[in-house]
């Protein structure tokens, strides 16, 4: 009974507490004050009584962040302000007591008397249409992302939607319109926030490029709003988000464009399935650039990495998903083609093929332009060729150049080597291993193995790791090469001991190419023999057969190794 009489006269006590008037000293935090004030926007007004004392029309608390300075400091919703920074601002205006708080500037005193829930909306019953102080200082990073568009029908009724991302999840899709509509809600809630330029209304039909930019507005507006706390978490923008989330239905078949970069730097939009995987993008997007059917196995997509690395995509993989998480952190799209073919001869039979030829053209100029390729003697030539739009001519003295036909990967460790990296190159001539510091920088040693030199090979996903055997000197060794790019690299000597099996079976020599006698570094016999292309067969995890000898590569200041590898050769 004591107990129960003590808690009583506590509760008592601590009641009649929070109905006297109160001083909260606050201390601004780095994300404000952490609460929201809503009141009057006319001075004066009638007498109300608050715990049977009578007051003009206060403003009040109308929200107050968790953990912030205010809720810390005993400031609780609904509570009505006296005083501000010892200035009585019974009946004052919403606007105020706001710039009374702005005058402050990091220190905030206020008088404050708490009232409860029923008594606060008894009191806001006559004054409804108040304005409000919101702390716009409280901000954060906003994962949204509106990276595509898409035509819908709908009852007879075509129209555009924008599909909108938080964290790299589809969350819903709208029409301009309700962005507009949104945006005139925010307006007319947030009076006094510099609301970011919204794009405007056009009255005719908007052009791709059009289009395009108001996306682009779009989604920079709502960048902006919702890394403002208060604006992003209103229910007016929960609302705006919330509307297809409530169906709760699978997206994967909602039909998406991807932005896919081609090799002149220029990007084409394909519309797909959101659950498509490499095949089916990749398939829709040949069609669209018009590449014959024949050359398709030539081609690949592919996704830039962040270090500016380009990989091919596998089989199982969804490029949507990938295009989504790179916009979300670059608003730019990663996923490009590139030419997926290592035997120069097939190469060039692609020539009667327009867009091929296209494709083959712009990423040889760009590979000559990050340095991939390396140009020799032959920039001047190159440089007056590109200037009269001669492409073809371009290519061809392109594809005598070293580094073409060639996937160099960054450097990576090897157990090859007791310190420091290599660097891999793999081209239908051979498999290299080029000596460099854990920093990247080359040295002189060098491991070049030809295509029947290796037994065995495959990827070791627990380490991340290419693995191969080689044969040399009547001894056999496995290789491992630690790289992020293992699969890939896989996937190119998979490619190649393809290609030198098809080459066999054609009776095609991989180092001719039917180039103009101009272009030629050397007199090479012309190729008579039509070249098949053959639908790749099931991958193999063993050397295709070859009774054919490769060429070596042209002599350098390095050190070649014909034996076995040591742990100190490389």
């Amino acid at each position: 009974m004591a107990d129960e009489e003590d808690d009583s006269k506590m509760t008592a006590g601590k009641d009649q507490i929070m109905c006297e008037p109160r001083i909260i000293e606050l201390n601004k935090g780095t994300n404000g004050f952490g609460f929201n004030v809503r009141g009057q926007v006319s001075e004066g007004g009638q007498l109300k009584s608050i715990n049977g004392e009578l007051y003009a029309p206060l403003q009040h608390v109308s929200a107050v962040v968790e953990g912030g300075p205010a809720h810390k400091g005993g400031v609780r919703v609904f509570d009505r302000i006296l005083e501000v920074n010892g200035e009585n601002v019974e009946g004052a205006t919403h606007k105020h007591v706001v710039e009374l708080i702005k005058k402050g500037g990091s220190h905030l005193k206020l008088v404050v008397i708490s009232v409860s829930q029923s008594e606060s909306e008894k009191l806001d019953s006559d004054s409804s249409s108040g304005a409000e102080y919101y702390d716009y200082s409280d901000r954060r990073v906003a994962p949204i992302a509106v990276p595509e568009t898409r035509q819908v029908q709908c009852g007879g009724e075509s129209y555009v939607v924008y599909n909108i991302y938080y964290n790299n999840r589809h969350i819903c899709s709208k029409r301009y319109k309700e962005f507009s509509n949104l945006h005139t809600q925010l307006r007319r809630e947030f009076r006094d926030f510099q609301f970011p330029k919204f794009p405007g209304k056009w009255p005719f039909h908007l052009t791709e490029q059009q289009l395009e930019g108001r996306r682009k507005g779009l989604e920079n507006y709502m960048q902006q709003v919702c890394s403002v706390r208060v604006i992003g978490d209103s229910e007016y923008m929960q609302e705006f988000f919330e509307e297809n989330t409530k169906k709760k239905e699978d997206d994967s078949g909602m039909e998406v464009e991807l932005r896919i970069m081609l090799p002149d730097n220029t990007t084409v939009i394909v519309a797909v399935q959101k659950k498509y995987k490499t095949r089916e993008v990749y398939k829709a997007l040949i069609k669209k650039l018009g590449l014959r059917d024949e050359n398709a196995i030539n081609f690949a997509l592919f996704e830039i990495m962040d270090n500016g690395v380009e990989r091919k995509l596998r089989r199982n993989e969804f490029p949507h998903s990938l295009y989504i998480r790179r916009y979300t952190e670059t608003s730019d799209t990663c996923l490009t083609i590139r030419k997926w073919i290592f035997t120069l001869s097939r190469e060039v039979a692609m020539d009667s093929d327009e867009v091929a030829l296209n494709l083959l053209y712009h990423q040889a100029a760009e590979d000559l332009r990050t340095r991939k390729v390396k140009v020799g003697n032959k920039l001047q030539k190159l440089k007056e060729l590109k200037d009269t739009a001669k492409n073809l001519e371009y290519l061809n003295i392109a594809r005598t150049l070293e580094g073409y036909g060639t996937v160099t990967f960054p450097h990576c460790p090897c157990d090859a080597r007791k310190t420091g990296h290599v660097i891999v190159a793999i081209s239908i001539k051979n498999f290299q291993m080029n000596a460099c510091t854990d920093q990247g920088e080359i040295e002189a040693q060098q491991h070049i193995l030809e295509w029947k030199e290796i037994t065995q090979f495959d990827s070791d996903t627990e380490a991340m790791a290419f693995c191969f055997e080689y044969a040399k000197g009547g001894k056999t060794r496995w290789v491992k090469i630690y790289s992020e790019f293992y699969e890939y690299m896989t996937e190119c000597v998979q490619r190649v001991m393809q290609e030198i099996e098809w080459n066999e079976n054609d009776g095609i020599s991989p180092d001719v190419a039917v180039l103009p006698e101009e272009y030629k570094a050397t007199e090479q016999p012309k190729e008579e023999a039509t070249i098949k292309h053959n639908k790749p067969p099931s991958p193999s995890r063993t050397r295709a057969k070859s009774g054919k000898s490769t060429k070596s590569l042209p002599t350098k200041q390095t050190e070649v190794f014909s034996g076995a590898i040591e742990d100190d050769d490389l």
